[in-house]
């Protein structure tokens, strides 16, 4: 039990901080609360750095210590925090400023639980709690937009959620036993291999905003404060995502067809994400379209899972990319408005901000050297390694037409100046951390595949 929880010290570190964070809420020391919940999550992200290599399991195999979950850790603690203190100018001395905090906390929580998920109910777990904590993010402005989008969140996600527990069961039936490391015994049983494997995208993919279960992604980004919209669109996104890649490790290929299920996702993903972004004149829109076809280019690596030894490292490479990048890009749209017009004369009028969103946004084309080139050329790699080359082209395509998204935007800052908007020091903290992130991820790939290896 001792060496169990000396295991899960990131884990427990995260919702000791949750819970501390809670406390001064409830003290009416919000003005505490941010700095104890950064604090707490960083020293979390620390504890994870001792762990790094190990290949265990605790808790009878129900919870994986293995390289998905660790660099699940690190990625998306230190992406939180950015999160959180994105968040501060939004939430400052309202009435509920330090729930928010908890709330960042606990999503967090709920996306390291479904990274490391050894057992079906670990996914229940998982999603549950990432998703009780991200409703109320989204609702937090309690004006009509924001109401009514974490409405529709709720709805779908609880239907979402109610499938995935409905169709997960016809695992257990005919494996007796809710490990995912038994899976493998679902050879025998395609129809219940099938039934389950349908249910578990249905609710891993809502989480991930995989078409066709994103209808919610949009209104929520769009109807929460920004800060919300760039943390829904990497935490809870990326641990499905590697929940998935749990899954696919064990799920026998020849029952459920689970490879080409997962690309024929992929391709639905990308394709839609960037064809929709496209017509978006509301950038917080246009950017929740660009993660929904990002969910397209992370599955590449799903694919290849147990085929190719670049799965996990793609993975890995492209969360801690796409992190940066993209709550970089939230950042300045915080600077600047959620319209495509507020951004006219932005490159001019604040050129290192502007400067930056460029880096994000050729970053998530895949543009050498930055990040998201390195992470795309892993997943395509992996995926062609897998013998899906079919599907590494139409990545490629897909990446030429997000090319025309993004230049969108580039063009309308680059115009004619216009007074400079006030950055808010936060706002400008996380935008230079995200591009140095954003930069390092590229420059420093060699270094980072060693570690993930």
């Amino acid at each position: 039990m001792a060496q169990d929880l000396a295991l899960l010290a990131p884990e427990i570190a995260v919702l000791l901080t949750a819970v501390g964070a809670l406390v001064f809420e409830m003290l009416r020391l919000p003005k505490v609360s941010l700095p104890f919940t950064v604090i707490g999550l960083l020293v979390a992200a620390g504890l994870t750095v001792p762990l790094l290599g190990t290949e265990t399991t605790v808790f009878s195999e129900t919870f994986r210590v293995d390289a998905l979950s660790e660099w699940a850790k690190l990625v998306l603690l230190p992406a939180t925090v950015l999160c959180v203190v994105l968040s501060y100018p939004e939430v400052k001395d309202t009435d509920r400023e330090g729930t928010v905090y908890v709330l960042f906390s606990m999503t967090a929580l709920g996306a390291l639980v479904l990274a490391g998920a050894g057992d079906v109910m670990f996914l229940v777990i998982g999603v549950l709690l990432s998703s009780v904590g991200s409703f109320p993010l989204v609702a937090y402005p309690r004006d009509d937009r924001a109401t009514e989008a974490g409405m529709k969140y709720f709805v779908f996600g609880s239907v979402a959620l109610a499938v995935m527990i409905f169709g997960i069961t016809y695992w257990f039936g005919a494996t007796g036993s809710t490990l995912i490391s038994d899976l493998p015994r679902l050879s025998g049983a395609p129809l219940a291999a099938v039934f389950g494997l349908v249910a578990a995208l249905v609710g891993l993919g809502y989480k991930a905003s995989l078409v066709p279960f994103h209808f919610w992604a949009p209104d929520a980004y769009d109807g929460g404060p920004v800060s919300v919209a760039a943390f829904l669109s990497v935490v809870p996104k990326t641990g499905a995502i590697f929940a998935i890649a749990q899954i696919a490790r064990d799920l026998p290929a020849g029952a459920s067809g689970w490879p080409l299920a997962v690309a024929a996702l992929a391709v639905l993903s990308m394709t839609y994400g960037n064809l929709a972004a496209l017509v978006q004149e509301n950038v917080v829109r246009l950017l929740a379209y660009s993660a929904i076809a990002q969910s397209g280019y992370f599955l590449l690596g799903v694919v290849a899972v147990g085929e190719s030894g670049l799965a996990v490292s793609s993975l890995v490479v492209f969360a801690a990319a796409y992190a940066a990048m993209n709550i970089g890009a939230f950042a300045v749209v915080a600077l600047a408005g959620r319209d495509l017009r507020d951004f006219a004369g932005l490159g001019r009028s604040r050129p290192a901000a502007g400067a930056a969103m460029v880096v994000f946004l050729i970053s998530l084309v895949g543009i050498p050297p930055l990040g998201g080139f390195v992470g795309k050329f892993l997943l395509f790699g992996a995926a062609i390694d897998a013998g899906f080359a079919w599907l590494a082209i139409v990545g490629i395509l897909n990446s030429v037409v997000s090319l025309a998204v993004y230049l969108r935007i580039v063009v309308s800052m680059y115009g004619r100046a216009k007074e400079a908007p006030v950055s808010p020091r936060p706002v400008a903290a996380v935008w230079v951390t995200a591009l140095v992130f954003t930069v390092g991820v590229g420059l420093a790939a060699q270094v980072l595949l060693g570690r993930v290896a």
